[in-house]
């Protein structure tokens, strides 16, 4: 099939190399020509056969408001419009009634796999009726790992991206149990090799996972961490996954102190945070600061 995508960053761009890999046409748009296939999004559209699908991969908010809004007025009815950013739930929603308005489906797609996704292939959530979803499926096919796993229609309009906000909670907290435990293992005298105890738990234990890898690979790099500074971002998604557990009445508590525990790394250097800043590098190519820097 035919696929227009927008936003050609370090997932929007590894995305469409996996999807022409599948043979399927990928036209994309971004605002670097250097990378751009198109110098607009009216030509994007206007190269697409109809029904089209375009996909956008955007930042959230106002940027994605934008995009949508531009297609809103460039597509015609039966067409689709997916969004793969990190959109809230809710502004799913707004986007499927902005776009219905003018008979153009709406499918938010929640995407895992980072930096990696290329290779790997990358989990998928989606949401969204049906009959969009099924405009939309040979695309999923091609980005989704090998195997039956690694894609879901999460429900309604908004589940998709609902269900990549819950992932993302739990992200955080295992992440800062990993560096809890990284921590308390620096702090005594009588463990002499941590980074090898870390990786002793690749296998056979019931803590092993792609995560418990990434910081073996970190700690390979820079076995004590004395390269970064303690401190980590919080994307968003943490946040709105406190705000859903509170609207619902869901106890929350290690992901709600995972986020907290990433407030703490703006006040000091986190000996934690460092951990959970090697980590984020790892699996999704977010920046990190070095002490040099401050």
């Amino acid at each position: 099939m035919q696929l227009g995508l927008v936003g050609l960053g370090k997932m929007g761009g590894n995305m469409r190399e996996r999807i022409r890999r599948a043979g399927h046409t990928v036209i994309g748009y971004d605002r670097d020509p250097e990378v751009s296939d198109v110098a607009s999004l009216a030509e994007l559209v206007e190269k697409l056969e109809g029904p089209r699908v375009v996909w956008v991969m955007v930042p959230a908010g106002a940027p994605t408001q934008s995009t949508v809004d531009e297609l809103k007025e460039l597509l015609s009815e039966g067409d689709v419009v997916v969004d793969g950013g990190n959109s809230r739930w809710t502004d799913d929603e707004k986007h499927a009634a902005e776009l219905a308005e003018r008979g153009i489906g709406f499918v938010d797609c929640g995407v895992s796999g980072g930096v990696w996704g290329l290779q790997n292939g990358y989990a998928l959530m989606y949401g969204g009726d049906k009959e969009n979803v099924a405009k939309v499926q040979p695309v999923f096919d091609a980005l989704k790992p090998e195997g039956d796993f690694g894609s879901v229609h999460a429900g309604k309009v908004g589940a998709g991206h609902f269900a990549k906000m819950v992932h993302n909670g739990i992200e955080y907290a295992m992440m800062q149990a990993y560096a809890e435990g990284w921590e308390l293992l620096e702090a005594v005298d009588s463990v002499t090799d941590v980074r090898e105890v870390f990786r002793s738990w690749q296998e056979g234990t019931v803590i092993r996972s792609w995560l418990l890898d990434l910081a073996v690979k970190a700690l390979d790099d820079d076995e004590h961490l004395d390269r970064l500074r303690g401190f980590a971002a919080d994307s968003g998604e943490g946040r709105w996954t406190v705000e859903a557990a509170i609207d619902n009445a869901v106890p929350l508590p290690a992901i709600t102190a995972s986020l907290f525990a990433r407030f703490s790394s703006r006040q000091d250097d986190s000996p934690q945070m460092k951990m959970i800043a090697a980590l984020r590098n790892q699996f999704g190519g977010h920046a990190v600061e070095s002490k040099s820097e401050h």
